[in-house]
């Protein structure tokens, strides 16, 4: 059965992360107060903002920039796009 929490997100009950997705009391928060459709925007972000700033989740100065905007993210309700971001067009068949 999946775990349930009361996203802080979305403000409902949902499916809760299967483990914290982050070692840091950062990662315990959203573990315990985010759900997974929330989480899953996240992920979303997170690769514009890797693939934008071609980050490299093993610099630790580059980690604890993608930590803050996670925490921003979910926590203040703020998604920062890199500066002249333009999402692709969609494929047209």
């Amino acid at each position: 059965m999946a775990r349930k929490v009361h996203c802080v997100v979305d403000d409902i009950d949902t499916d809760g992360l299967d483990f914290p997705p982050w070692p840091s009391a950062d990662g315990l928060r959203v573990y315990h107060e985010v759900g997974k459709p929330a989480w899953q925007r996240w992920m979303a972000h997170q690769t514009i903002l890797i693939n934008e700033y071609r980050i490299t989740p093993m610099n630790p100065e580059q980690c604890a920039f993608l930590e803050r905007e996670m925490v921003k993210f979910l926590f203040e309700g703020q998604k920062t796009m890199p500066p002249g971001y333009h999402p692709a067009e969609p494929e047209q068949d």
